[in-house]
């Protein structure tokens, strides 16, 4: 098997992935894993895609990040790594697709707009 290459994005996080067949060895910017993300929820959130379709100790992922902050770079990490396990075997998209992790976040931070405050909150109103 050669490497696969998916890109994942979430908010402003872009995540590239580098699959091959390894040990379960996973390295979010030259860091282990654990290193990287502190909390067992981030970790968790990486290796859904593993533990849903039974091959936590099957790949060695090497992963660049870059960009939002830790739960976007997990996010999009978990959709890189869904987008590839599906490449892996079509079978895997009938598992992964109604727990939603195929699905691409289109949710983004709304732009601040001129002669308010912030996106939608407008200055105080003075009547008098």
């Amino acid at each position: 098997m050669e490497t696969i290459h998916k890109i994942g994005r979430r908010k402003t996080a872009v995540a590239r992935i580098y699959l091959t067949e390894g040990k379960g060895n996973i390295t979010v910017n030259k860091r282990d894993l654990n290193d990287y993300f502190t909390t067992a929820t981030l970790q968790y959130k990486v290796r859904q895609p593993f533990a849903l379709t039974g091959n936590e100790d099957s790949y060695d992922v090497k992963v660049n990040v870059y960009g939002g902050g830790i739960t976007g770079q997990a996010e999009a990490i978990r959709l890189a790594l869904s987008r590839a396990m599906c490449e892996i075997d079509e079978e895997h998209r009938v598992v992964l697709k109604p727990e939603g992790l195929l699905t691409r976040d289109p949710r983004m931070v709304e732009r601040k707009k001129f002669g308010q405050k912030k996106a939608r909150k407008k200055f105080q109103f003075s009547k008098r």
